[in-house]
């Protein structure tokens, strides 16, 4: 009797969907693909493989949370002896491994919501934007606050919380951990690797999109959960605020009352940059840990523009549509 399933979701992903797949192909598991409209013939893949494939209707708008809603409520309804669902993009290769021990711990600590691993970027050097993927992905080793698009979860969690929250397009995962969390479960990240993650980002404009993403991510969750105990990510929409509205804004009213003295203001952000990059030299050499800094400033500002997008049609009521990099 297989304990555990595992939901592949994915859009176009091509070969590195067949990647993903063959990861698991041989293990001891059930596994749905849930299908967001490929024209890669990325289902039929899947079906030739024998396992199953719920493709979306494509008249709702997809969105990650919805495909892993449908994914994992359909994997209980044809094998409800499922026990333990694994989520997996469908660009991820899972690693050897992960899965049983992953699968050990839950059953070990009881009072574990779900657990994540050690995403790695397959291909770091290809792009400054895949380095920058790496890093992020490298979160610290412990009990977390959420998890990322990869983890293993428990079924009496998940159920409990009655999954994803269709309503969020970015940052659905730490969403419904905050749900969880709120329930009394906790969420860990092992000290294991868990999959190989192919970003494939090779363009600025692929970099803001994502970080634009994120941005919404922060501003919805902070509208929803912004004044609970936790503030939930209201520092990162301060912070947000401040580096892409606020400085700018004061930096022309100084200018207005200055002259060009006033331009001295902008001088935080290079100042900044430095002390980012000196306190980042603990992990990385010179020229990554500069990077790392250096991006971490300009993103405030396609996060801005999600935080600012997000709020405009909140304000019109607008409906919330995926925000796509690749």
């Amino acid at each position: 009797m297989k304990q555990i399933g595992v939901v592949v979701i994915g859009r176009n992903e091509g070969e590195r969907l067949k990647v993903c797949i063959r990861s698991l192909a041989t293990l001891d598991v059930s596994i749905v693909y849930v299908d967001s409209g490929s024209s890669d013939g990325s289902a039929a893949f899947v079906n030739s493989l024998g396992f199953d494939v719920v493709d979306l209707d494509m008249s709702i708008p997809f969105s990650a949370a919805r495909a892993r809603n449908e994914g994992y409520r359909y994997l209980l309804d044809k094998y409800p002896q499922t026990q333990f669902i694994q989520f997996v993009d469908g660009d991820c290769e899972v690693c050897d491994g992960w899965i049983e021990k992953a699968k050990a711990h839950l059953i070990q600590r009881h009072d574990l919501a779900a657990v994540c691993g050690r995403r790695k970027e397959r291909y770091p050097e290809k792009t400054i934007y895949n380095m920058l993927c790496d890093i992020e992905w490298n979160t610290p080793v412990g009990e977390a606050m959420a998890t990322g698009g990869d983890f293993m979860c428990r079924k009496q969690a998940i159920v409990e919380v009655d999954g994803f929250s269709p309503q969020v397009i970015a940052g659905e995962e730490p969403e419904m951990c905050f749900r969880m969390r709120q329930k009394g479960w906790k969420i860990e990240r092992l000290n294991l690797d868990m999959t190989l993650h192919d970003a494939d980002m090779t363009r600025f404009f692929q970099w803001w999109k994502r970080n634009e993403r994120s941005g919404h991510a922060y501003a919805q969750g902070f509208s929803m959960y912004g004044n609970s105990s936790e503030r939930y990510y209201r520092n990162d929409v301060a912070r947000i605020i401040l580096w892409s509205l606020l400085i700018p804004a004061f930096t022309l009213v100084l200018v207005a009352m200055l002259g060009v003295w006033g331009l001295l203001l902008l001088l935080v952000y290079p100042v900044k940059v430095l002390q980012l990059t000196v306190s980042h030299l603990k992990m990385f050499p010179l020229a990554v840990a500069f990077a790392h800094s250096f991006f971490l400033i300009l993103g405030k500002f396609p996060q801005c523009q999600g935080v600012l997008s997000f709020a405009l049609k909140k304000v019109l009521g607008h409906q919330f549509h995926i925000i796509e990099y690749k």
